[in-house]
């Protein structure tokens, strides 16, 4: 089964900027679509962005623009690069086989503070 390992959360003033990363072990990395989600305080988790295997991109509305997935198959790692931060964006990020609703990491903590 799948295990996730998320890292680069952290505390950044509105505008700033984080690096996330997820390290997966136990599958074909290569071969699965990947995606990024998050969860607010009170909220659902919703998904953020995705990338294919093959390099397709996909991002929620509230992030285009902004955000940036992307990934090394050599190293087993999904990043998504986040510019611009604003306090809505202030959640717990998670990385997932996309469209898997099970073997979640610990995900990353996200806060955007001035």
């Amino acid at each position: 089964q799948v295990q996730l390992v998320e890292s680069g959360g952290g505390l950044v003033q509105p505008g700033g900027s984080l690096r996330l990363s997820c390290t997966a072990s136990g599958i074909m990395f290569r071969f699965y679509a990947m995606g990024w989600y998050r969860q607010a305080p009170g909220k659902q988790r919703e998904l953020v962005a995705s990338r294919t295997s093959s390099g397709s991109t996909n991002y929620a509305d509230s992030v285009k623009g902004r955000f940036t997935i992307s990934r090394d198959n050599a190293k087993n790692t999904v990043y998504l690069q986040m510019n611009n931060l604003k306090p809505e964006d202030t959640a717990v990020y998670y990385c997932n086989v996309l469209d898997n609703d099970a073997n979640w990491g610990q995900g990353t903590q996200v806060t955007v503070s001035s």
